[in-house]
């Protein structure tokens, strides 16, 4: 399998070679699917919580005898039912909302994006950036000769502050280790562009 090489200046330079396991996979939409939705259960936040009748101040005398009154019986008035009780069966910030999937799903759920992508001439490979410094400006201008897209996602090998920095003001455009490729942001952004280094290191972590 081949995708597209570029320079910098946005000319075609050639082709890389890149495995098949990974961009020529057979293309398995559940397995992308739980793999997404995994994700976004796994970065869920319990935020929201409310006390329970255990939790509110207060009601620890019984309102009024237990009988004769001609009322209901009640032990506290905090209680559900009553106005500045605890609240019964609302959210509660110990929950879990975390998701298990098997590694190799994982695995083959990412090929399957990326071979998703490839198919629809969405990936694509730069050999380099270089600069005397981070510039946005620059940079837009070389993402413009690149083939286009609404967003582009930019994998990198290893950090690399000249590309993060001048890419980092841009809108729809994300820059991501290649240590966390991940499902989510393959589906996301329109564009893949490695660079060239990245491919090699792909192959090696996920492979």
């Amino acid at each position: 399998m081949k995708i597209d090489l570029y320079t910098q200046s946005g000319v075609k330079k050639g082709t890389v070679e890149v495995s098949d396991a990974m961009f020529k996979a057979e293309i398995n939409d559940e397995l992308i699917r739980q793999a997404v939705l995994r994700q976004m259960a796994n970065g869920r936040q319990a935020n929201a919580h409310v006390k329970t009748r255990a939790d509110v101040r207060g009601g620890g005398k019984k309102p009024w005898r237990q009988k004769g009154t001609g009322r209901a019986r009640f032990g506290s008035s905090r209680n559900p039912i009553w106005r500045g009780g605890g609240v019964a069966f609302g959210p509660r910030n110990v929950r879990n909302f975390a998701i298990a999937m098997p590694k190799k799903a994982r695995r083959l759920a990412l090929y399957s994006c990326l071979s998703q992508k490839t198919a629809d001439s969405k990936v694509f490979a730069l050999d380099a950036y270089k600069s005397d410094a981070p510039k946005t400006k620059d940079f837009a201008a070389m993402i413009k000769k690149l083939p286009q897209g609404r967003s582009l996602l930019i994998v990198l090998e290893k950090k690399d502050q000249l590309i993060e920095k001048s890419a980092g003001n841009l809108p729809d455009v994300k820059t991501i280790l290649v240590d966390y490729l991940n499902p989510h942001d393959l589906l996301f952004y329109d564009n893949i562009m490695f660079m060239e280094p990245s491919l090699k290191k792909a192959e090696e972590l996920f492979l």
